[in-house]
This record gives C-alpha cells, sequence and structure tokens, in this order.
C-alpha cells in the first residue's frame, strides 16, 4: 500500500485549516475482496506487533480517536481489534463525565485509564474533547466548579493546551507512545450517515435530536479542533487528520500509522540468560522423565 503516515501528520506549530484538508483520497483498495485482503494483511501484521510489544514490555501504547458524530471512531476500532489478542489492549469510551468525575481535574478520569507497559489503550473521545466539547459549550465549565478566577480567566483554552502537552511529554518520557487520530468527515457525509441511520432499523438507536443540534455548531468544531491541533501537536505526540468519508480507506491509513509507530519502537524479545536456559533445561528434562 502506498501510505505515507506523513500525508497525515500535523507538524508542531502548524495552523491547521480542515477546510484545506482532505475528507476524501482515492482509495488504496481497488475492490471489495481487495481491501479485506489488505485489512487482513494489516491486522495480522498488527497481531505480530502487538504480541511482540506485550513480550518486551518497555512501552505503552495510547491510541486516541477524535472526530464529530458519525465519523467512524467505533467502526475503526471494530476493523483494527478483528484478530488482535483481547488480553493486550483495551477501549475506553468517555462520554459525559459523572458527578465524581467532575470533582476532580479534567485529566484525572483519563488517567486512571491509561495503558501499562505492553498494552494498547484506545480511546474513543479522551481529554481532547476538554477544549472541543467544552469549548463549543463554555456552559459546561459550570458543573466543573471550577474558582472563579480559573473558569473566567482569558488564558484558559491556553492554559488546558500547555496541561495536555505536559501531560503528554511526561508520559512520553516514562514510556507511553501515542497515536492521536482525528478521523476527518465532510458534514455531508455526517449528513448520509444520519439518514442511514434513520432508514435502518437497527441503526435507528444511534441518532436523536441531539445530534442535529450539535451538526448546527459545525463552523464551531472545527474551529476548536484547528486550534487544539496547532497547540498539541508535539514531536513526542503528533495529531493525524484521516480523510474519513471512506471508512474501508480510513481504517487502512490508521493501521499504516499504527504499524509504522509499533516498529519504530525497535523491540526485541526478552533475552534467555545463561541461568535462565540452564532453569529451562533442568524443566525439559523433568518433562521427559
Amino acid at each position: 500500500m502506498k501510505i505515507k503516515r506523513e500525508d497525515f501528520c500535523v507538524k508542531p506549530g502548524e495552523r491547521v485549516d480542515l477546510q484545506k484538508w482532505p475528507t476524501r483520497v482515492p482509495p488504496v483498495y481497488k475492490s471489495k475482496k481487495h481491501y479485506q485482503e489488505l485489512l487482513e494483511t494489516q491486522v495480522a501484521e498488527l497481531n505480530t506487533l502487538q504480541h511482540l510489544h506485550y513480550a518486551s514490555n518497555r512501552y505503552a501504547l495510547l491510541l486516541i480517536l477524535q472526530g464529530m458524530d458519525a465519523a467512524g471512531k467505533d467502526c475503526a476500532i471494530r476493523r483494527l481489534l478483528t484478530g488482535i489478542n483481547p488480553q493486550g489492549c483495551e477501549v475506553y469510551s468517555f462520554k459525559q463525565p459523572s458527578a465524581e468525575e467532575l470533582q476532580h481535574d479534567f485529566l484525572w478520569r483519563t488517567s486512571r485509564c491509561l495503558p501499562e507497559r505492553g498494552r494498547i489503550g484506545i480511546f474513543n473521545r479522551s481529554y481532547y474533547e476538554e477544549v472541543v466539547i467544552v469549548r463549543v459549550h463554555p456552559a459546561l465549565l459550570r458543573n466543573q466548579m471550577l474558582p472563579g478566577e480559573l473558569a473566567e480567566a482569558k488564558t484558559l483554552w491556553h492554559d488546558r493546551y500547555h496541561s495536555i502537552v505536559d501531560h503528554e511529554l511526561h508520559l512520553h518520557r516514562n514510556g507511553t507512545r501515542f497515536v492521536k487520530i482525528f478521523l476527518h468527515e465532510s458534514k455531508d457525509e455526517q449528513c448520509k450517515r444520519f439518514l442511514n441511520r434513520i432508514d435502518e432499523p437497527q441503526k435507528n438507536w444511534k441518532l436523536s435530536a441531539a445530534d442535529l443540534e450539535e451538526r448546527k455548531l459545525w463552523s464551531k468544531y472545527m474551529t476548536a479542533y484547528e486550534d487544539c491541533f496547532r497547540a498539541t501537536s508535539t514531536d513526542t505526540a503528533p495529531w493525524y487528520i484521516v480523510p474519513a468519508d471512506d471508512k474501508k480507506n480510513a481504517a487502512l491509513i490508521i493501521s499504516v500509522i499504527l504499524t509504522e509507530v509499533f516498529k519504530s519502537l525497535k523491540m526485541t524479545y526478552p533475552k534467555t540468560t545463561e541461568a535462565r536456559r540452564k532453569e529451562l533445561d533442568t524443566i525439559k528434562k523433568k518433562l521427559c522423565e
């Protein structure tokens, strides 16, 4: 597949205009059968790398998926995790904060779910909601019980960007590696997917009137994401803007990004020491008696 992850990467400090980033690119697959073959190959390679990741037990990998409603976050998780050992990864979906979570700083609830070394953590939405949804709906700040001088500070969002960057840098220093994906869908494609949720009875539960209200705020969301990408895409934790109007193509692009990040870790299986070799030989002799 001719996919280069740098084509989708936001450079540190880069000004992002999402209208200039494509929501659809020429597919790397030629047919449905070809797509299935490519996906199976990618998932098999990811499974091998994940097994090595688990055995080497040196790094943690955190995959963050953000996007507008119906961008395909659930679909991407489902397709990429097919064939991967579930013992080595955890998926968390972050929705409206609970009463307990609102009593803590905005990074607290996600910090409790960070992956251990040797594991993959997948965040379906994340702490980035705190500089996107909360920025679009500033009234939500009232529920967070912040001191007045903080809630009303002009530097609020700037300060939160700094907290996120510092948080990710701290985790990177301690062995966590990030893959931050924004599934970039067009407003027209979202409309098609919403209509599909109405026309297919088994998908009716996925749509509500609230989704239409959020859709009216599209431009505000795009601005919030643009500012977020510029402030929080770093050398150690870059953002990738993945065209999402074609879900199959998006899954393949994400799989390549994940594969390349895994390979960059230069992982190896633990080496067997002389003492360990003797222990294994002893065990083998006893088994063969």
